[in-house]
């Protein structure tokens, strides 16, 4: 299994009811479809590298349209790949959707989980729960459910944090409930949850505390990533704001070949090779390293 932040992966096309007039021919960033084209090159080469991973969980895609692209007009078709998305309420109309190799990842269920408020006006990613049997594991099968995320960044001060530990509250009681309908299943949480390990939403929200593994029984698999790596890097700070959490002790790694790297002029060694620096477009990758997850 694998979760990355792919960094905007828009279509070319102006949707009318979304703020994504920058991704346009037209708009600020220039979104043409040879970049487009490219953007989605590079995450097939990327999902090649990894080896395939039987499941991506992925965060900033805009619609059914890429994910279809990317799944037919890649080689990522040769393998199988299917998707699973769901329009969210998110206003600049990136949406959580999960990869998954048909036959070897045999799904059940699907839906979305609102996390918005529609009363104060927020709105935000809807959290992706899919359901599925693993083909690929040493015992030939494992149920597991999958919640894909993107939280909302801190932007906002005391008010966003209010709905950042919302959210994290209804992920944790959606888990703890899938553990106890179904106690042998794997239940993992994996994406960009804007937030390390020891920030609130983390500590409080989810009751890890600082800690590896909290009350309900869940761990914090992004725990392993020893101290000064990461999947984001901010100025000169490497952190792992992309979590996984599950209610079995699996292995994490970042993905972090050379290709998905660039020499950091301002602060010294490397930083992700992303898609745009501001506006500025640079043709990299993502501004978010991917974490593979091994399931024995």
């Amino acid at each position: 299994m694998a979760c990355w932040n792919v960094e905007n992966l828009f279509d070319t096309r102006h949707d009318t009811l979304k703020d994504d007039c920058a991704f346009t021919p037209v708009g600020d960033n220039h979104w043409t479809t040879k970049r487009y084209q490219d953007k989605q090159n590079k995450i097939f080469k990327t999902i090649a590298a990894m080896q395939w991973p039987v499941v991506v969980g992925m965060a900033e895609v805009e619609n059914d349209h890429v994910l279809r692209d990317l799944c037919r007009s890649t080689p990522l078709r040769k393998l199988g790949y299917e998707f699973v998305h769901f329009e969210s309420p998110d206003q600049r109309g990136v949406d959580c959707a999960l990869l998954y190799r048909k036959g070897l990842f045999d799904l059940f269920e699907s839906t979305n989980i609102y996390v918005s408020d529609t009363a104060e006006g927020f709105y935000t990613r809807d959290i992706l729960l899919v359901g599925g049997v693993l083909r690929d594991t040493v015992s030939c099968s494992d149920t597991c459910y999958i919640l894909v995320n993107h939280w909302p960044s801190k932007r906002g001060g005391a008010e966003a944090e209010r709905h950042r530990m919302e959210i994290a509250h209804r992920l944790l009681h959606t888990m703890d409930s899938l553990q106890r309908s179904h106690p042998v299943a794997l239940v993992l949480a994996m994406g960009d949850f804007n937030a390390s390990g020891d920030e609130e939403a983390m500590r409080r929200g989810l009751g890890f505390g600082g800690g590896e593994r909290n009350p309900e029984g869940f761990y914090n698999l992004m725990c392993q990533i020893p101290q000064g790596e990461g999947s984001y890097k901010y100025k000169d700070t490497w952190s792992c704001i992309d979590q996984v959490i599950a209610n079995r002790k699996l292995k994490v790694e970042l993905f972090a070949p050379d290709f998905l790297l660039v020499d950091d002029e301002k602060y010294l060694g490397r930083k992700p090779f992303r898609t745009y620096t501001g506006m500025n477009y640079v043709g990299g990758y993502s501004d978010h390293l991917p974490v593979i997850i091994r399931i024995p």
